[in-house]
């Protein structure tokens, strides 16, 4: 889109009086907004291009001032041109979670996240101003799988019986989120949204989408990433041990505190993450032009038939996986 570059360097250099710069790419993500990096002065700066008629950045603003307000480390917004849609932010760095995490480090850089995380969860701000993740918005978002995955990627027509065990798969892991204390949610709390930084860590990015929700989604988003993956033993004493910090901040109330019951939330709550996330993939390639997300599919879908190993009432939905959707996906 070179007209977009145009119009960006003419904001720079008209609106900002930025003169002697340099612009370069600094990341894509799934959705139509692009990021740059612009050197001027000796300092460093990130621009959002998010062009208006298809990206909204009026939420980013609202959601990124709640945050930064609460000390959480998101971009501070420095300028904006809303009519165009450039965004002018401070530069957290090019060092993401996904690429600097490893087995020595990871309890480390965990440990950081979910401590943001909790302050994030525990954002009263929040409350009245975001919107619900509501019972519609839940159910829509599995039907990104069906439609966009099994339908439109893999060409498999649905069964009756196939369709009622959706249907009721669907309706269960809603009513799993519904019934979780509600809180802030960032929505994408993931290894690609967190970046290292030497203070404040972790750096979060991309939180424009957040809403009130289930206290375990931004959780299981962070520990069953789409993009990195940890055995399971650990991912659960990961999730316990949040519990314990949110039991402690407040987030949690004592009748929360069976850690059964945490671990059928947060396992439920995955394998609707992990629905939806399997038909964006789907969407990015066939919508979207983006083919690169498709090799997440396996390992996202993967999640999925573990879980239903241990919760008969999915053992319909992983069977459906494993001997319908996997195999086609080899």
């Amino acid at each position: 889109m070179p007209q977009r570059i145009e119009a960006l360097k003419r904001w720079l250099q008209d609106e900002l009086a930025f003169r002697d710069y340099t612009l370069n790419p600094a990341s894509a993500d799934a959705s139509f907004r692009r990021y740059f990096r612009v050197a001027h002065d000796g300092a460093s700066f990130i621009v959002m291009d998010a062009p208006p008629d298809k990206e909204d950045s009026r939420p980013y603003i609202r959601v990124a001032r709640m945050f930064y307000d609460v000390g959480l480390n998101v971009p501070e917004i420095i300028d904006d041109d809303l009519e165009q849609g450039f965004l002018l932010l401070s530069d957290l760095g090019s060092r993401l979670y996904l690429d600097a995490l490893n087995a020595e480090n990871v309890d480390r850089l965990y440990g950081d996240a979910l401590g943001a995380l909790a302050i994030l969860q525990a954002c009263t701000q929040a409350s009245g101003v975001l919107p619900a993740y509501d019972h519609a918005l839940l159910m829509s978002e599995m039907t990104l799988f069906r439609d966009w995955l099994v339908g439109k990627h893999l060409g498999i027509a649905l069964t009756g019986t196939q369709t009622a065990m959706l249907d009721s798969a669907f309706e269960l892991l809603a009513e799993n989120a519904l019934v979780q204390p509600q809180v802030c949610v960032h929505r994408d709390y993931h290894s690609r949204n967190l970046m290292v930084t030497t203070q404040n860590n972790p750096g979060i990015l991309d939180f424009q989408d957040a809403v009130i929700g289930p206290v375990t989604y931004d959780l299981v988003s962070l520990l069953r990433d789409c993009y990195i993956s940890w055995p399971r033993a650990r991912v659960e004493d990961w999730a316990l041990g949040y519990q314990e910090l949110a039991l402690q901040s407040g987030i949690l109330r004592n009748e929360d505190e069976d850690p059964e019951q945490f671990l059928r939330w947060f396992d439920l709550m995955g394998v609707q993450r992990h629905l939806k996330a399997a038909g964006i993939f789907a969407r990015l390639n066939h919508r979207d032009g983006k083919p690169g997300y498709l090799a997440d599919i396996p390992r996202t879908l993967g999640y999925v038939t573990d879980v239903a190993t241990r919760y008969p009432e999915l053992t319909g939905l992983g069977e459906f996986i494993r001997q319908d959707v996997s195999e086609r996906l080899d």
